[in-house]
């Protein structure tokens, strides 16, 4: 790690602070450097307070990543790449999982990487996804920083064995002097607005919704979420990050993902629901399920949370999750500790029930591939039991979920967060599909889950009819 000047500076002194220190670096590299592993060098300079999506819409180089926690102090904005963690083969989520704790462990302790999953490897992937590996996850070639209450602007400088550091250090150079600092965000919005479409239709997700109902009857399944993909065609291609800069509820808490592997074509989530946080073998993760709309209520935060807390069929929604994932954590945990009482997490628009879980992972399972196979998906997203809810949305869903609804978020050696990737969308040039889901269990009226997806984009379709 390497900081130039610990005085915060403006985004173009700090751009010529790294670029100088960069310049200092190679210079002072008087013979060769022999390795026989990869290395990183991050170079790091504090900077003044800086609006991280404004600066990220303003930059050119791609790929573009930005990740925001739900308590809204850690956030990060990367461009270009520095090293990836990737996979693209079809086949199972464990494999697939596996496949990148092999990769995760390879890497540099400090190395963190952003990016996703698929939310089931073996489904077939509709052309709209071809950008989206199996996984994908990059470590950003220049990234801002938000951390502890303090801004830095970075780079990191990845050496593999046999890698020439003099090009390394100019691809750095070359984007450190692309980058746009003066950043004017005041005037944007979303093109016109020309046509909206769902699949499944309305008639078609009533039908679905009972095939999956009947399932409950048999006893094959207890729950079930089934998702519905809502295309939004623009009137000229833009960029997705504009969803990102006029999202309408800034305080919500929720987490802020979004993924653009090349321009306009875009993933990305507004979701309230943490799948975990890994620090060294300390795990948390929580049981989200259960929905009430406030527009339904009034706007009343008390009303919201009185209403699911004495809802049968949400309670009973939400212990599907509740216990299934203190059964799993079973399998890999110890010192499991869930809270007793549910709580209501208080969105903008919408109420959810939830409970958070703590717990010590076994040290045979110290490792991101173990937990995200044990909790991925969950109930929430899934159903229960989970391979044949797994099945059953392959064949009700009538689109491939894609990143939808899979882990996304950030990794290294000893430390990960991720989120589930609902309330979720992709931009694909002029072409945006919305996507979310609603749980089903005995008892749910389809025509109630079909307003309660439309509930959940309700924030995103507001978007696109803000005026300028």
């Amino acid at each position: 790690m390497i900081n130039p000047l610990e005085k915060p500076l403006s985004i173009e002194k700090a751009v010529s602070s790294l670029a100088s220190v960069l310049q200092l670096y190679r210079d002072g590299l008087t013979q060769p450097l022999h390795r026989d592993h990869a290395q990183l060098v991050t170079f790091r300079q504090p900077l003044q307070p800086t609006e991280l999506p404004e600066w990220l819409y303003c930059q050119p180089v791609y790929p573009r990543l930005y990740w925001m926690n739900r308590e809204r102090d850690f956030s990060v904005a990367g461009i270009g790449v520095a090293d990836t963690i990737s996979f693209n083969e079809s086949g199972s989520n464990k494999a697939s999982f596996e496949q990148f704790e092999r990769c995760v462990a390879a890497k540099n302790p400090d190395a963190r990487y952003f990016g996703g999953f698929c939310f089931n490897n073996e489904e077939k992937q509709e052309a709209i996804w071809q950008e989206f590996s199996s996984f994908s996850f990059i470590l950003p070639l220049v990234q801002l920083t938000f951390e502890e209450g303090a801004c830095t602007l970075s780079c990191h400088l990845w050496l593999e064995t046999g890698d020439e550091i003099e090009t390394k250090i100019g691809a750095i150079t070359e984007v450190l002097d692309r980058l746009v600092c003066q950043t004017d965000c005041s005037a944007l919005k979303l093109p016109e607005l020309r046509n909206i479409s769902y699949n499944p239709d309305e008639n078609e997700w009533v039908e679905r919704c009972r095939k999956a109902l009947l399932t409950f009857e048999s006893g094959e399944m207890e729950k079930i979420m089934l998702a519905r993909q809502t295309t939004l065609e623009f009137s000229r291609s833009f960029s997705p990050l504009l969803f990102l800069l006029l999202y309408p509820s800034p305080q919500n808490n929720i987490y802020r993902f979004y993924f653009e592997p090349a321009e306009n074509h875009a993933f990305f989530s507004f979701t309230p629901e943490r799948l975990y946080r890994r620090d060294g073998r300390m795990l948390l993760t929580e049981a989200l399920a259960g929905t009430c709309s406030k527009e339904s209520t009034n706007g009343s935060d008390d009303h919201a949370s009185e209403i699911l807390l004495n809802s049968e069929k949400d309670i009973r929604e939400h212990n599907f999750v509740k216990e299934m994932i203190s059964l799993e954590l079973l399998k890999i945990c110890s010192n499991i500790d869930m809270d007793k009482e549910v709580q209501v997490l208080q969105l903008n628009r919408l109420a959810h029930l939830y409970t958070r879980c703590s717990a010590e992972l076994k040290a045979e399972f110290e490792h991101d591939s173990a937990v995200l196979e044990l909790l991925h998906p969950t109930p929430a997203v899934g159903g229960v039991p989970k391979a044949p809810a797994m099945l059953h949305i392959m064949e009700l869903e009538p689109f491939s979920r894609g990143w939808y609804a899979a882990p996304v978020g950030w990794v290294s050696r000893d430390a990960a967060e991720f989120a589930v990737a609902i309330r979720s969308a992709l931009v694909n040039g002029r072409f945006a599909s919305l996507y979310s889901g609603a749980g089903l269990v005995k008892g749910s009226d389809p025509f109630a889950e079909w307003e309660e997806v439309d509930q959940k984009i309700g924030e995103m379709l507001a978007i696109t009819r803000q005026e300028a």
